[in-house]
């Protein structure tokens, strides 16, 4: 087995299909974008035991007596982040030295063993054990798996990078819109009398995710070096080469990295209270009744929550479209081009939803083009590196520059969070509390339009 998974063994005959690549790195990040649908586990594990409420985090982390708050459980969707672009960029330059094959096994053995163990936690009722397997654990499979497929295609599809980043990390973005309906009905088959389900959900995902994950890493192939596309000689898998100690140091990597922490922290902060900011924008509005969301009775916050979701699973969907669309278009246009266009679209589209401006159908196509924005910077930006620095270390690089995500994902929800609770303790009306913070988050994408334009071609004496 050791051999088999060797670089040598897996790099491919000249008539290998490139084709039968995709859908390797598709298997892996479908299963590891479940990170994004975690939250479908809060609920039931804030009333898995039927007891009061945990009164502080100190206790809960150990006590087996109260129940988790979500504010408890939702640091797991925080580490999973944190721990992904940490380990992204610890695990880089090993993921480029021993291949994609025994990366992407490593990956699914820490993402779905992560899962099992925070299953335990949970069967155990130890919020301490469901961190360290579900955030920790799995965000160090997260990472490798984030890296492993997306390096491994751009240097199968030299000739259209952007398409071949947009495939995989597509699947990373609709990861959630598998995962979390299976994790619902799985729950509701567990559940019982003093039983929510949700570990033996958890289990059974991670047998699942562990068979598909293994599948793609076992059909991963490298191109031969030297090996082109068929039909197009002139555009050879490698290109020129920059070691990552050299890239990581220059302009333009941090100029990049600057790209990505503005475009990713003007837009997650916002998308995570999706469902929230809708209501209490539009209030009876999203049900055709002229009641403010501060007014609503139980019907009406019923209707409003189903009308938020509705709103939530339309902006994830573009999320996933945008990944594909915008880094496909940046074959054609260009990295910086593309990264320019949305930068500059997404501030004028937060200046047309201030509070008071937008009909709700105006406000709802604005964030769906924030959405997919938000995606394509992520699908875009390897391919922007593989142009800057080549293809041979695309992966260690990558994975260094996603210290930025790990970044933003704190970045983001901190300053939306500080100043809509800061203007509802000041007294605002809910649906005026976000002006400020859509002029702000403006801000944040003007300064990384600057950052965009800044990135010039790196020297070829390098």
């Amino acid at each position: 087995m050791g051999d088999s998974l060797s670089r040598d063994r897996i790099t491919a005959p000249p008539a290998f299909d490139r084709w039968l690549v995709p859908p390797c790195a598709l298997a892996i990040h479908l299963c590891i974008g479940m990170a994004y649908g975690f939250s479908v586990f809060w609920l039931p594990l804030s009333h898995a035991l039927g007891a009061p409420a945990c009164t502080n985090l100190p206790a809960a982390l150990t006590s087996t007596s109260c129940d988790w708050r979500v504010s408890d459980l939702v640091w797991v969707y925080t580490l999973f982040f944190v721990v992904l672009g940490l380990s992204a960029a610890l695990f880089g330059s090993w993921v480029e030295r021993v291949g994609p094959r025994r990366a992407g096994l490593v990956s699914a053995a820490c993402w779905c063993g992560g899962i099992a163990l925070g299953a335990l936690g949970v069967f155990l009722h130890q919020l301490w054990l469901f961190w360290l397997g579900a955030g920790v654990l799995g965000g160090i499979g997260l990472g490798i798996g984030y890296i492993t497929p997306v390096s491994t295609l751009i240097k199968w599809f030299p000739d259209r990078r952007g398409l071949a980043t947009g495939m995989a990390i597509m699947g990373f973005g609709g990861g959630a819109m598998v995962g979390s309906p299976a994790a619902d009905r799985l729950m509701a088959a567990f559940a019982g009398p003093g039983e929510a389900g949700v570990w033996q959900a958890m289990l059974v995902l991670s047998g699942i995710y562990a068979l598909f994950m293994t599948a793609g890493a076992l059909g991963f192939r490298l191109p031969a070096p030297g090996w082109a596309p068929p039909g197009k000689a002139e555009v050879v898998a490698g290109g020129r080469f920059v070691p990552l100690g050299i890239a990581s140091r220059t302009p333009q990597f941090w100029l990049v990295w600057c790209v990505l922490l503005l475009n990713v922290s003007a837009s997650i902060g916002i998308i995570g209270l999706a469902s929230s900011m809708v209501q209490e924008i539009f209030g009876g509005g999203l049900f055709g009744q002229p009641v403010r969301f501060a007014d609503f009775n139980e019907d009406q916050k019923a209707a409003a929550a189903a009308a938020g979701a509705g709103f939530v699973g339309l902006i994830s969907l573009f999320n996933i479209a945008g990944r594909f669309f915008w880094a496909s278009l940046s074959d054609r246009i260009g990295r910086k081009a593309m990264h320019a266009a949305i930068l500059v679209l997404g501030a004028a589209c937060y200046g047309l939803a201030l509070p008071g401006t937008p009909a709700l159908p105006l406000f709802v196509a604005v964030f769906a083009l924030i959405a997919s924005m938000y995606g394509g910077g992520f699908a875009a930006v390897p391919a922007w590196l593989a142009d800057l620095f080549g293809t041979k270390q695309v992966g260690a690089i990558h994975g260094r520059l996603l210290t930025a995500w790990s970044t933003a994902g704190v970045l983001g929800p901190l300053l939306v969070a500080y100043v809509r609770d800061a203007r509802l303790a000041d007294g605002v009306a809910r649906e005026a509390v976000y002006g400020p913070i859509f002029l702000a988050l403006a801000g944040l994408l003007a300064l990384g339009l600057i950052a965009a334009l800044l990135v010039k071609p790196v020297a070829a004496d390098l």
